[in-house]
């Protein structure tokens, strides 16, 4: 009778060493359960890229003229002869330039940030979104101060009558009127 009894108790505690060695990190990692995720704190950088010296460049010569810049005289030339170089032309070469030329380069728009700016600002306040109509739905009141014309001409006149200068006295303002929390919000 005891041999039942002996397997089940060997069974219990079979399973309670099992249950009790499966928290264990040692163990989980022997059997490749645990995770091992990278430690963010342990980083490696790398070592910056460095360019190798090249031979072929000399030092300029002190005094010498940029190769990248066109000549005065060739500068006034193509100005006086109305001849309009592709941007980058000084330096290049004849196929370079003709390459430019037909990819339409000499014909640039010198303004053309100016006209860009000015489509993308109207495009950006035409293009309301409806979350922007929900969050700013009550319409700020528009910028400076408003001058009282009434009063304004009266105070001219008086200067005028009186011989002072036109500057002379305070300019009549008219104060807008602070609006409450919820004033507005079924118009």
């Amino acid at each position: 009778m005891s041999g039942p009894r002996f397997g089940i108790a060997h069974l219990a505690l079979l399973l309670l060493a099992a249950g009790s060695l499966g928290g264990c990190a040692g163990l989980q990692e022997a059997f490749g359960l645990a995770r091992n995720a990278p430690d963010e704190f342990s980083v490696v950088s790398k070592a910056p890229l460095v360019l190798p010296p090249n031979s072929n460049l000399r030092p300029p010569e002190p005094g010498a003229p940029r190769p990248q810049e066109a000549a005065p005289r060739d500068t006034a030339q193509n100005a006086l002869l109305g001849r309009r170089d592709p941007p980058g032309a000084a330096g290049r070469s004849a196929g370079e330039v003709a390459l430019l030329r037909q990819a339409g380069a000499d014909r640039l728009d010198p303004n053309i940030r100016q006209l860009v700016n000015s489509e993308y600002t109207q495009l950006a306040e035409r293009d309301q979104s409806f979350a922007d109509r929900l969050i700013f739905w009550q319409k700020t009141p528009p910028p400076g101060e408003i001058i009282d014309a009434e009063k304004e001409a009266q105070r001219l006149r008086q200067n005028a009558a009186t011989g002072q200068p036109v500057t002379t006295g305070e300019t009549p303002v008219i104060e807008r009127r602070k609006r409450a929390i919820f004033e507005g919000i079924f118009n």
